[in-house]
């Protein structure tokens, strides 16, 4: 995750940045507070404290509480596909374990707030089921593109039910070894998430 340090101070780097860099700045140290706490912790207080700046100005940015959730969400979302992206080259499997390594590493780093969008989208909200779908999609489909692991996993109506089948699983097993390894190494974690897919697809022939 990329870290940021926002200014405390009526400096003149603030002035220098245009309204949509300094609304970026921000999202970003929203998205690094979200990595340790609920979103429901990510009060406007807090941020405006964090920030240096004024509630008045936060909301000047982002309209609302709920908006500005919203655009934290959505900036952490962005990140997760970016971070996970498999490597343009090496062969399906090397491709596929990259890309599970990072999603771990990107679930442990930011456990707090990625539990958060599953809890809202499990919990009914609309926009957080949105973001998590819209994120979820684009983690799935990668995998049926023809430069990423079509070598190994063909793309079907049958396939695609069971890669997210198969991606629901892979994030039960992360959030709860995250909370509770229970003697299970990460190796092991990684190991069981990489083996599983070819396995599944395996299975349907």
């Amino acid at each position: 995750m990329r870290v940021v340090t926002v200014s405390t101070s009526k400096s003149a780097s603030r002035s220098r940045l245009s309204p949509d860099q300094r609304r970026a700045q921000l999202l970003d140290l929203g998205v690094r507070l979200l990595a340790t706490r609920s979103l429901d912790e990510l009060s406007i207080d807090l941020f405006a404290e964090e920030a240096g700046i004024s509630r008045g100005l936060l909301y000047h940015y982002f309209g609302n509480k709920h908006a500005f959730h919203e655009a934290v969400v959505r900036r952490a979302a962005d990140d997760l596909i970016s971070q996970t992206a498999p490597p343009v080259d090496g062969d399906p499997l090397h491709r596929l374990t990259v890309s599970m390594t990072a999603y771990l590493d990107y679930v442990e780093s930011n456990h707090e707030g990625y539990l958060s969008l599953v809890k809202g989208a499990a919990g009914g909200n609309e926009t957080m089921r949105a973001i998590y779908d819209e994120a979820r999609a684009a983690l799935t489909d990668r995998i049926f593109r023809e430069d990423a692991q079509a070598e190994i996993i063909p793309d079907t109506p049958t396939t695609r039910l069971v890669v997210r089948g198969w991606s629901a699983m892979v994030e039960d097993l992360v959030l709860s070894w995250v909370a509770d390894p229970a003697g299970v190494s990460r190796d092991e974690l990684l190991a069981i998430m990489i083996a599983s897919l070819p396995a599944l697809v395996e299975a349907l022939a």
